[in-house]
């Protein structure tokens, strides 16, 4: 049986690096499959990842949940039975749901394995705050809430974010220490289920097994609504509120029969593609690391994320920018250079500009 381990997280809250650290370690004696999706035209992580010499399956042009929707049903199928992997780790977009994709996943009848959000704790307030549909989304979903950047971090701060994590998600457990200090045994264990994890625990507070009686004196049968107001059947309670026989149409418009249920699994919300803006280049333009840096800071707060490898006069250099951060190291040869930039805006023209895109 494959394990599928999905590893979500906002822009550029470090997916890639944590990606890297597990499979540079225990990982290397399994057979792992990756699957990306780049909210983008153009594919940039992939190429960091493939220098591990993992296998990649690599899905473009738009979000996982949205209108990659089908396409990464197929990927899935495709990738479990070409590569038979003993473990299948997923990447999704970083303005991705990670409650759409785990719909997808069982979709295809794969059983979830860690269900892992990483957090920015230098960004989680402002993340919330702006753009709460799509960063909650990945918390309330996720079992595992890895922090990032800690290292310089005040405890305040990671009490705070802490906090914020456990209003969003009472259940989720979460990882405060420096990746660095941890090893990548350590972090597997973390985000690995354990078998007394198989007793689902009420949304309550209590544990409640597959015929025993609540404390508060109600028999939870599957198919009987929780004294908390939630429906506990195997089948997931509509977005507006009721729950439907799986043949029923619902009030809200949607036919929740279970052959097609993928296809309103946004519970009435907004798609990525609708919130975010993604343009990308390619360009034959050199760059010194001081005129790209310069650029990367010419970038106003609507961009949430950019990043590429280009050209310079002493071989090739990869960026990664995030608000009030950025990273530029050198990089292998690639075939010519790519920028991607992200945002809830985007004025195309300005970016054009920015990095001397004819």
């Amino acid at each position: 049986m494959t394990k599928v381990d999905v590893i979500s997280g906002f822009l550029g809250a470090g997916k890639t690096t944590l990606i890297k650290k597990l499979l540079s370690g225990e990982l290397k004696n399994e057979k792992v499959v990756l699957i990306e999706n780049e909210f983008g035209d153009v594919g940039i992580d992939g190429t960091f990842l493939k220098e591990a010499g993992i296998e990649i399956k690599e899905i473009n042009s738009g979000c996982i949940c949205c209108s990659l929707v089908g396409d990464f049903r197929k990927a899935l199928i495709k990738v479990v039975e070409e590569y038979e992997p003993e473990r299948l780790i997923i990447e999704p977009s970083g303005v991705g749901k990670l409650s759409d994709v785990i719909d997808a996943i069982e979709d295809v009848h794969l059983d979830v394995n860690a269900l892992v959000c990483v957090v920015d704790i230098n960004k989680a307030k402002m993340y919330h705050k702006n753009f709460k549909e799509f960063f909650d989304n990945q918390i309330e979903a996720a079992k595992t809430v890895i922090l990032s950047r800690t290292k310089n971090a005040d405890s305040e701060k990671i009490e705070n974010t802490v906090h914020l994590i456990h209003e969003l998600n009472p259940h989720a457990s979460c990882i405060i220490a420096d990746w660095d200090e941890l090893s990548d045994h350590q972090i597997l264990e973390a985000i690995e289920p354990h078998h007394e994890d198989h007793n689902h625990e009420c949304c309550c507070g209590h544990d409640h097994g597959e015929r025993e009686e609540c404390c508060c004196g109600h028999d939870h049968d599957e198919h009987e609504e929780c004294c908390c107001g939630h429906d506990h059947d195997e089948h997931e309670e509509c977005c507006c509120g009721h729950d439907h026989d799986e043949h029923e149409e619902c009030c809200c418009g949607h036919d929740h029969d279970e052959e097609h249920h993928h296809h309103h699994h946004h519970h009435h919300g907004h798609d990525a593609d609708e919130d975010f803006i993604s343009v990308a280049y390619e360009t034959a333009h050199s760059y010194s690391k001081t005129e790209l840096n310069d650029m990367l800071n010419q970038l106003d707060e609507t961009i949430l994320r950019a990043k590429g490898m280009v050209k310079s006069e002493n071989g090739w250099l990869f960026f990664d920018y995030v608000p009030n951060e950025i990273d530029i190291r050198q990089g292998e040869v690639q075939p010519i250079g790519k920028i991607v930039v992200i945002g809830s805006k985007v004025n195309e023209e300005k970016i054009k500009g920015i990095f001397h895109i004819g």
